[in-house]
């Protein structure tokens, strides 16, 4: 890389059971990240504590259930406390969070062995741990890690996202403003206060970053106010993954200048996951890169249940293989399954289909506008570890119809809660990686310059020579929208 590229990552991971397991998968995914020279990691919105889709906590108009008031008490256990109050509109201790000046860290406990009471007064380490947890992670892997959470403080709960700096700690974070729908009902409302960008130098290159939580990305005045702070790195960790999403990404890249990266949870309904990738490439075994460099081979040519023989190409692309002759390994011939071919020639084999080649009925019945969607048919270009600098190849913004990922060990379809779609973009709108569809143990990355952020203001300025400020006025309550230095 040269000196003034900067590796930005995301990744599409599902929260964990318990906190601390999630908290685990931070610290692998950070030591992941490391050891491919990423700098800066993007995780998804709400990944510690978790996003409970689907759940509406016992509540109708007018009625809350007991068995509804458990789930929520559980769901509160699961939140992490980082130690901060609730504040004046939710914006918590601000500043003095971040610098750890909180009152009541020093307490009436135990001191030299003896209990409380009258006794001495020690220091009270504010909050559950979590946040001396990830700067650890952060300190001891070198990378800037943002990350969605369930944050608890007081008897409420909010939608938070914390930067976490490897040299300093987490130097901020940022509650929801606007809770979407039903989320209204167990998150409260933070403060826009907390919408104030972060800064960082990394290698000689400064990088203003500020995030907006998943539908906060659809208020176009919130996003004004980061722009205004001059930002060169928009985050958009989110919970929503319709093809929609990605040309509002693109749209805010173009409209800011800046690099957006945006990540969502890749959650699958029975809970089991897959085989981890890199920047799309499926991490191979020792004994599978000897085998074969260029693609994974169905271990099983022809297993039982008959299904054919397919390889996986390094972008991805399933292919199948010809179907074995009558006779062959005591198979009975059968009639070649549909498929169809991408757009760079790769056939793809329809899953939902009979032995003689027919979609099912049954199948076909339960297909609606979520589970079969229009999206990319090819992603950013995969880059193998032995050439970091190489930088993934912009997507081709051409689309095909959505075919699901199969299970090898039974032929079917794999289903999914969340999809996941994480991305990066570029300044000018360019999809540089993903969107990352169905991967939860992947890392995608773009090796970017954010010096194109300054190249892309020599037409548009959203918060200076195009924001005629002269005759539209936007003021924050509580936001110093003052705009962040280039150096």
């Amino acid at each position: 890389m040269a000196p003034s590229k900067i590796r930005i990552a995301t990744a599409s991971p599902a929260t964990q059971p318990t906190t601390p397991e999630t908290i685990a998968q931070i610290a692998h995914l950070a030591h992941r990240a490391a050891s491919h020279n990423i700098d800066i990691l993007l995780l998804p919105e709400a990944y510690l504590g978790g996003y409970p889709r689907g759940t509406n906590f016992g509540c109708v108009m007018g009625s809350r259930s007991a068995e509804g008031r458990d789930e929520y008490l559980r769901y509160f256990q699961a939140a992490v406390d980082l130690g901060d109050i609730v504040g004046e509109g939710g914006a918590g201790g601000l500043e003095r969070w971040v610098r750890r000046e909180l009152v009541g860290d020093d307490v009436y406990g135990e001191a030299g062995g003896k209990s409380g009471g009258e006794g001495g007064k020690v220091k009270n380490k504010r909050g559950d741990g979590t946040r001396e947890e990830l700067e650890k992670i952060a300190r001891e892997t070198g990378v800037f890690l943002v990350t969605g959470c369930i944050e608890k403080a007081g008897g409420s709960l909010y939608c938070s996202v914390v930067y976490v700096c490897p040299k300093m700690g987490m130097i901020g974070k940022r509650r929801k403003v606007m809770p979407t729908a039903i989320e209204r009902l167990v998150w409260a409302q933070g403060s826009p206060a907390t919408l104030r960008a972060v800064s960082t130098v990394i290698r000689g290159v400064r990088i203003n970053l500020a995030a907006a939580i998943c539908w906060e990305n659809y208020m176009p005045m919130l996003r004004q106010s980061l722009y205004s702070q001059n930002i060169n790195l928009y985050l958009a960790p989110t919970a929503d993954g319709r093809d929609t999403w990605l040309p509002l990404m693109r749209t805010v890249a173009i409209e800011g200048r800046c690099f957006v990266v945006s990540s969502n949870m890749c959650v699958r309904k029975d809970g089991k996951k897959q085989q981890p990738k890199i920047n799309g490439r499926p991490v191979l075994s020792q004994q599978q890169q000897q085998t074969d460099d260029s693609a994974i081979a169905d271990p099983s040519p022809f297993d039982r249940g008959g299904r054919r023989s397919s390889v996986v190409t390094e972008e991805g692309f399933e292919i199948a293989l010809p179907s074995p002759r009558s006779g062959s390994r005591g198979h009975p011939k059968k009639v070649r399954r549909q498929s169809i071919f991408d757009e760079d020639g790769n056939e793809i084999v329809l899953p939902c289909c009979d032995e003689q080649g027919n979609a099912e009925p049954e199948v076909e019945a339960e297909i609606d506008d979520e589970t079969v969607s229009t999206t990319t048919a090819k992603t950013s270009q995969s880059v193998a570890p032995s050439a970091p600098t190489q930088a993934p190849k912009v997507d081709s913004g051409k689309t095909s119809k959505y075919c699901p990922v199969i299970d090898r060990s039974t032929g079917k379809a794999d289903e999914f809660v969340s999809r996941g779609g994480s991305a990066i973009v570029s300044p000018f709108g360019d999809v540089l990686a993903g969107p990352q569809w169905e991967d939860d143990d992947g890392i995608i990355w773009a090796d970017v310059d954010f010096e194109d952020c300054i190249r892309g203001r020599l037409d548009l300025d959203t918060a200076g020579s195009y924001s005629r400020n002269d005759s539209f006025k936007l003021t924050v309550e509580g936001l110093d929208m003052s705009p962040l230095p280039y150096h």
